[in-house]
């Protein structure tokens, strides 16, 4: 009752599954936890799939369904298909709770579809739906992403192989990571209680224990952060500036993650950090992370009211598809389109842009997305450089190249992208 209850907020109330769902299954026994977690994030990430099945063997489309029998019959398909639930016990729980949304004539509808649905398994039902189906769809029914975030990844990779690599990748949970945010703490707390060092951030510890054992998280000295993250943030101070380097902004700071990690390089460094968010609640989030909240502005980024040249370094963390973080939020690849794009482009170069100006000649921009898609980071970036005042920098060892782009199936991190701008005059 509870996943299903859960799976219907996220659908009315667009509401994102990792928030609403830990305090629903708080007073759970960790077993039954466990499994209402499982089926909610897994109902939500195969639910293309689902619904593609659940149309085959139902005279009416899942979409023209109440929005309660479409819930139970999404997590039945999901219990039937991908989890052990013996099926009998898939179906009858199934039949039990939309009874109790629906009555007895939702409880008989549910009943007929998913004893359908389990005549075949899982590679029956996507060799059926499959065939004849171009790569890119075919691809999109068995990782159940929409075709033209498969056709995405395809195109940033350059092979078919790669982007089915990267999809079955985005279908398995994420491994949660924390951040020692450096002068705050060394992380040695951490490795007591079981954490596991990474590989690729120092500050990065992966965790698979219960969060309020970490007393960090209290005080803030550590975080919830994935790699990804914490090394895009790394490198970004790491690029080398011409002259003092001591004046740094974070233009689109929201939630903080990024801003106190660089806080906490720069504070060790004799600079100071700056973090602008264009909403209130927002650099609140941010305020809440930073040893100096202080210094948190609230400011369109794309039109600050500061002077020109204000800063040494600054970092462009844009608001992007969030394409390269489908693994953590699974009802994510149902609410983007490729519409977003045409409203998430035009913002980035514009931000991107402005972060340009604020910076001095000699000084480095940072320009990061959580996100892959060509349109997003190597488009942004051929326009913008257009203008011979601004060059793209190397990477910084042990990285090689122009740009930077992480992936969950290569790196096993976010699909995070870094560009390294120099302001030449």
């Amino acid at each position: 009752m509870t996943v299903v209850e859960a799976l219907i907020k996220v659908e009315r109330e667009d509401a994102y599954a990792n928030l609403i769902l830990p305090p629903m299954i708080r007073d759970l026994e960790e077993r039954d936890a466990a499994f209402a977690t499982e089926l909610t994030y897994g109902t939500l990430r195969m639910l293309g799939l689902y619904d593609r099945i659940l149309n085959s063997v139902s005279t009416r489309s899942v979409l023209e369904m109440d929005i309660e029998v479409r819930a139970v019959l999404r997590a039945g398909a999901h219990q039937l298909l991908s989890m052990r639930t013996p099926p009998h016990a898939a179906v009858d729980t199934s039949v039990d709770i939309a009874r109790k949304f629906s009555g007895q004539s939702g409880s008989k509808f549910v009943n007929a579809l998913l004893r359908r649905v389990s005549e075949k398994d899982i590679e029956e039902w996507i060799a059926q739906l499959s065939e004849g189906k171009p790569r890119g769809e075919s691809l999109a029914i068995r990782h159940s992403h929409p075709e033209w975030i498969v056709n995405a990844y395809r195109d940033a990779l350059g092979s078919w192989e790669e982007c089915e690599l990267l999809l079955a990748a985005n279908n398995r949970p994420a491994t949660l990571t924390l951040v020692a945010r450096p002068g705050r703490s060394d992380g040695s707390e951490l490795v007591e209680l079981g954490a596991e060092v990474c590989a690729l951030s120092p500050y990065a510890y992966r965790w698979s224990g219960s969060l309020r054992k970490v007393a960090g998280l209290i005080d803030g000295s550590v975080g919830v952060q994935d790699e990804g993250s914490q090394l895009v943030a790394i490198l970004s101070s790491a690029a080398e500036v011409i002259g003092q380097d001591d004046r740094w902004l974070d233009l689109c700071a929201g939630p903080g993650g990024k801003a106190a990690l660089l806080e906490a390089i720069g504070i060790q460094r004799g600079a100071t950090l700056t973090a602008n968010e264009v909403t209130p609640h927002r650099a609140e989030l941010v305020r809440h992370v930073m040893v100096h909240p202080e210094n948190v502005m609230v400011m369109d980024g794309t039109d600050m009211d500061l002077p020109a040249s204000s800063f040494d370094r600054v970092l462009v963390d844009a608001p992007c598809s969030g394409l390269g973080a489908l693994r953590r939020r699974p009802e994510a690849r149902w609410r983007k389109s490729l519409r977003d794009l045409a409203g998430l482009v035009p913002l980035q170069e514009q931000l991107l842009l402005s972060a340009l100006k604020l910076v001095r000649p000699g000084g480095v921009v940072a320009y990061v997305t959580c996100s892959p898609h060509i349109a997003e980071t190597q488009g942004v970036l051929e326009r913008v450089l257009r203008d011979n005042s601004f060059e793209l920098m190397p990477i910084p060892a042990p990285y090689v190249g122009n740009t930077l782009q992480l992936w969950p199936h290569k790196d096993g991190t976010d699909a995070m992208f870094l560009a390294l701008i120099r302001r030449l005059n």
